[in-house]
């Protein structure tokens, strides 16, 4: 049976993504090899790219070709990275209405280490003008999105505070915006600690679609995902995605990994895809993966698409982000990105025999 997560937003027709949160420039650095401390490792090359939740998705979302309006909200600083993003922008016709400037803060940036051999990633991050911003700039009567997507919870420094009513700041917004009839996505940052019950699980009553990595799911939910041999754990995966709509997320919970993704709806529908059989040798790296699976997912949800294509789209759009190094190059248009499942195939079914 077809699962489709569509529903209708009250209020006037509604079109469109606003994503908000962290508006990063990546210094994507390929090294020879990941040090130890004090050793060395040798840059081969350097090049700048995008990063962070909106900036990510919204430029995936552009490169994927869609057709309804993308808007920016957030904060960066006074200098060249700064005016970097806002032309990035520009020359994408994202709306910047939303995406302010300070001078209180230096743009924020990441280096990001990525060995040749493996496209594994190391992040050094500076969080900059993001830290500040609490999203009071958003006046949600004004807008006429569709889905606001906010990511990433745990690297917000202003939004991750208590507040009375809601629990944060964070969770705050989402009310906000669920109030003024949009739909509501979240994405959070992967971290060995013990701040996401405190900082995430009250956003979640607020949260229509969570859409995070099996790391970010198990630490959430509190399930071991991954086996000791670091193989997948399928029942412990689908232990965590209904204890997290227990938690409160009203409609979907998509749970990505390389090997492929799930999703389970508030009804208890399940949907599995792997991923695509790409070779270690087109792999560049591994930043923005998530970011573009997340980009893919949100354009089927807008669209209104059964929840297997939504998913589809998603690894498709994650193994094109996989040729280039930086976070979003490497996406192409939704026609080129799907040609990729033809070109490759899929990796064997994750659906357990029940």
């Amino acid at each position: 049976m077809a699962v489709i997560i569509s529903k209708p937003n009250k209020g006037p027709s509604r079109a469109g993504v606003l994503a908000a949160g962290n508006w990063i420039v990546d210094e994507v650095k390929l090294v020879d090899v990941y040090p130890a401390a004090e050793k060395l490792a040798n840059i081969q090359s350097q090049t700048l790219g995008t990063g962070g939740a909106p900036y990510n998705v919204l430029v995936d979302l552009s490169r994927l070709g869609a057709t309804f309006p993308l808007v920016a909200a957030g904060l960066v600083g006074n200098d060249k990275f700064g005016e970097r993003i806002l032309s990035d922008c520009r020359d994408l016709k994202i709306d910047t209405r939303w995406l302010k400037s300070t001078s209180k803060a230096s743009t924020s940036y990441t280096d990001v280490m990525t060995e040749i051999a493996s496209g594994r990633r190391t992040f050094f991050h500076s969080r900059g003008a993001n830290a500040l911003w609490d999203g009071s700039d958003i006046d949600f009567s004004k807008s006429k999105a569709k889905l606001l997507h906010l990511g990433y919870l745990l690297l917000l420094d202003a939004l991750d505070q208590p507040d009375k009513k809601y629990g944060t700041r964070g969770a705050a917004i989402l009310a906000k915006a669920q109030d003024a009839g949009l739909k509501t996505s979240v994405d959070v940052i992967s971290e060995d600690s013990d701040r996401y019950s405190k900082f995430v699980v009250p956003a979640l009553k607020y949260t229509d679609y969570l859409i995070v990595n099996e790391h970010e799911a198990g630490r959430i939910s509190g399930f071991k995902i991954r086996q000791g041999d670091g193989a997948l754990d399928t029942v412990s995966l689908r232990h965590a995605a209904g204890a997290l709509l227990q938690m409160g997320i009203r409609e979907l919970v998509v749970i990505h990994f390389p090997e492929g993704s799930f999703a389970r709806t508030r009804k208890g529908e399940d949907v599995w895809q792997s991923s695509l059989k790409i070779p270690q040798k087109h792999i560049a790296g591994t930043a923005g993966a998530g970011d573009a699976f997340a980009a893919g997912v949100l354009l089927g949800l807008h669209e209104g698409w059964e929840l297997s294509k939504c998913l589809q789209t998603a690894v498709c759009a994650a193994a094109a982000s996989l040729s280039e190094p930086g976070c979003t190059s490497g996406v192409k248009p939704l026609a080129t990105c799907q040609a990729l499942l033809k070109k490759y195939g899929v990796r064997p079914s994750l659906e357990p025999a029940d």
